[in-house]
């Protein structure tokens, strides 16, 4: 009996290094891939060029000013008669928001012109925009000047 329990004994033994074994075998043949260096087990072809990084593009309109154009969008359909309200704007072309938190109307050049102060939110930081924009006698309206605040 003494024989056939060392032997069982030594079969626990045997298993327990099998085991152990190939738990290492696999650890060894699966780590590669997830740290990114191949161990080419299978033949693999080296890196996947297929996907590629880099900075966001910011779009723009055909003259450059996209962010501009939405602004003064927000600012000729405001109902400043409201008076004192923050208006937001976004801008799906470039992905920029803000808020206008300014609108100053007056007809002193002759023309209905509107004065506007605005965040802008972008994948360039947020900084704070001045402008002005005013209306033709077609009704269309036009920036006369848009930028950072100084």
């Amino acid at each position: 009996m003494q024989d056939i329990a060392k032997r069982i004994d030594g079969k626990k033994g045997f298993c327990f290094v099998l085991l152990r074994s190939a738990a290492i075998c696999l650890t060894i043949l699966t780590l590669p891939g997830c740290m990114g260096a191949g161990l080419h087990v299978f033949g693999g072809s080296g890196v996947d060029r297929s996907v590629s990084t880099g900075t966001v593009p910011v779009a723009k309109t055909s003259d450059g000013l996209s962010d501009a154009v939405a602004v003064r969008n927000a600012v000729t359909s405001a109902d400043i008669s409201q008076g004192g309200n923050a208006i937001p704007w976004a801008n799906a072309t470039s992905g920029s928001a803000g808020v206008i938190s300014s609108i100053e109307e007056d007809r002193a050049s002759g023309m209905r012109c509107r004065r506007f102060t605005t965040t802008r939110h972008s994948f360039e930081g947020i900084a704070k925009f001045d402008g002005s924009t005013c209306q033709l006698e077609s009704g269309e309206w036009y920036l006369t000047s848009f930028g950072p605040r100084s």
